[in-house]
């Protein structure tokens, strides 16, 4: 039977997949703890951009909308 694989084993053997076995299948973590924190607050950072982006392209949406809906109010008159 197999087992569901993540994104990040996929790219971990995709990248050494003697690391992968060492890892995954060893039991062994890495000593790069250094590396490993950088690479995490730089993907929590991405993250946080992200989901600022999200944010304001609805927030645009909604004032797009706005205008049109006061175009249409103006337009007509009312």
């Amino acid at each position: 039977m197999s087992r569901y694989r993540s994104a990040s084993e996929v790219g971990e053997w995709h990248f050494c997949h003697r690391a992968w076995w060492l890892h995954r299948i060893e039991g062994h973590e890495s000593q790069h703890y250094e590396a490993l924190d950088r690479g995490n607050a730089a993907h929590e950072a991405h993250g946080r951009g992200v989901r600022l982006a999200v944010r304001l392209q609805r927030l645009a949406l909604l004032l797009l909308l706005a205008g049109l809906a006061a175009l249409c109010w103006w337009g007509l008159g009312l």
